[in-house]
């Protein structure tokens, strides 16, 4: 059984939640978004939280929709964001409205599209901010990035996440 799937979601203040059938609307100050529940799950609406349970069984099916509707409540009121990190002699970021121009020690400039709901800054050349409303959006933006040119283990060098720890390997020896 799962533990996670019964604890209820809070809806803190500012945030509206509706049901419709299957279909959950969770709208907050950073915006709105939506999902559409899996039938084998029971959503209920209660003042000020949201519960949900199982049809015939299927609690760990229940808490992965209660997590999915907890990171929608928590991304349309206090929204998500992911830190990346440059590593390496020349490597840099600079945003310009909807792309982020890298330089990451290819022998081009590197032009990534930033995609809708999601916005990036970079508060130093060697950092990447991006935040959004939508947890896995987030994520998917930032691993994207970071698979440009990934860490690699002798010298460290690569975008990384901000604590993210690399085991360096040694170098070959004579």
């Amino acid at each position: 059984m799962s533990r996670i799937a019964k604890q209820p979601v809070s809806v803190p203040q500012g945030v509206e939640v509706r049901l419709d059938g299957q279909h959950v609307t969770v709208k907050g100050p950073k915006g709105t978004l939506e999902l559409d529940v899996h039938e084998s799950v029971e959503v209920r609406l209660e003042e000020g939280t949201v519960r949900v349970a199982p049809r015939n069984g299927a609690w760990a099916l229940a808490g992965t929709m209660r997590s999915l509707i907890d990171n929608m409540v928590t991304g349309v009121s206090r929204g998500f964001e992911k830190k990346l990190e440059l590593v390496g002699v020349g490597y840099r970021a600079q945003a310009q409205g909807r792309k982020l121009n890298l330089s990451l020690g290819f022998s081009h400039p590197v032009e990534f599209e930033v995609p809708e709901g999601i916005t990036i800054e970079t508060p130093s050349q060697t950092e990447i901010l991006i935040k959004g409303i939508d947890k896995q959006k987030v994520g998917q933006v930032a691993a994207s990035i970071r698979a440009l040119r990934p860490p690699e283990p002798y010298k460290g060098k690569g975008v990384r996440y901000a604590d993210e720890q690399i085991i360096r390997k040694e170098a070959k020896k004579k």
